[in-house]
């Protein structure tokens, strides 16, 4: 009988996430994977049963740590309305590298969200986390009387939520950290309104 291969499992996800964040899924190629990873091509099978099964994987490892980062800001602000500000405003702050390569889920988006079910299915459950999470906080910021009363907190986060994925793209064009920061600003303004 074989033994089983032991591995640490954060570590594959995060080199399989850097490998497919920088080449996407269709560029990704088992081979690659494998000098990332360091395993060989039986035991990603046997640990993530297809390379689809690996990515979706790396998505849920991606989301995991940004919902992480999203709650550390949050709990970290005075007040719900000021960690919104930090989340969104922070995008602007992505080293030049990380702003080109964009986010990997909107990324994936773009590439394979259009054409693989599956995926799309995942995706939206992320991005629905991530959105929940923003109204929440924004619900919080409504009762605390930090916004107008006039506002939505659910099309707020909505309104953060696409405008986070414009600057996401924006970055990938190579625009400037100047461009995002201005963009970035005008979309927080909405919340003084």
């Amino acid at each position: 009988m074989a033994r089983p291969v032991s591995f640490d499992r954060e570590e594959v996800l995060a080199q399989a996430t850097a490998v497919f964040w920088a080449h996407g899924y269709g560029d990704t190629s088992i081979s690659r994977l494998v000098e990332a990873t360091h395993l060989q091509p039986g035991s990603l099978y046997a640990a993530f049963e297809s390379k689809e099964g690996l990515f979706l994987a790396t998505l849920d490892h991606y989301a995991g740590q940004t919902l992480a980062h999203l709650h550390a800001t949050l709990a970290a602000a005075p007040d719900p309305l000021q960690g919104v500000r930090r989340f969104v405003g922070g995008l602007a702050d992505a080293d030049g590298e990380r702003a080109i390569r964009g986010c990997f889920l909107v990324n994936t988006v773009l590439e394979v969200g259009r054409h693989n079910a599956v995926v799309r299915s995942r995706l939206r459950r992320h991005l629905d986390a991530i959105e929940r999470e923003l109204a929440e906080a924004l619900q919080a910021a409504h009762a605390a009387g930090l916004l107008a009363p006039r506002r939505s907190p659910r099309a707020l986060a909505k309104f953060l939520m696409a405008t986070i994925w414009g600057v996401r793209v924006l970055g990938g064009t190579g625009a400037g950290a100047d461009d995002v920061r201005m963009v970035l600003d005008q979309a927080l303004a909405v919340l003084d309104a």
